[in-house]
């Protein structure tokens, strides 16, 4: 088998290192910072984080959903290599970590891309536990990421 180097675990890796690494040693593109302080860009981009984040509990649905179950498969890879390049994403949205929950939402939700791709693929494991603590692990996070997720869209429409 021919190792490809672009790989969700490369790519996703490589963005987070740069995003971690531009916020360690304060990195900024001035242009972008200054249009991420306009109420009407964080409104637009936070919008598009929002339905990423919604996209990407599609995949839930392909499995649970009999109907659309053939989907499975092929949602799985969109899933993987859409979560590898949310780092850009966020980036547009937000170059800072924030504050409090604001904090804890950028941790969990590059906690989770980590652990995205670093999946079973990667992992290379058959083991039953080991999948279920992944899968429980990475779904536990997502649901608390689209909590917090809602919450902030509300205390921001709410303290506008």
């Amino acid at each position: 088998m021919i190792k490809r180097v672009f790989t969700i675990l490369n790519i996703g890796t490589i963005l987070l290192v740069a995003y971690v690494v531009q916020h360690l040693f304060d990195l900024k593109w001035q242009w972008l910072y200054e249009l991420q302080l306009e109420e009407s860009y964080k409104r637009w981009s936070g919008l598009a984080v929002a339905l990423f984040i919604a996209f990407q509990w599609l995949l839930t649905l392909t499995r649970v959903w009999k109907r659309i179950r053939h989907y499975s498969v092929k949602f799985t890879k969109w899933h993987k290599w859409i979560g590898a390049f949310s780092p850009i994403l966020f980036y547009i949205h937000a170059m800072e970590f924030g504050y409090g929950y604001l904090a804890l939402l950028s941790y969990l939700f590059f906690a989770n891309m980590l652990l995205g791709v670093v999946n079973l693929d990667t992992i290379k494991s058959h083991k039953n536990w080991i999948f279920q603590s992944w899968m429980i692990t990475h779904v536990a996070f997502s649901i608390i990421i689209t909590f917090l997720m809602v919450f902030h869209i509300g205390v921001v429409f709410y303290y506008k």
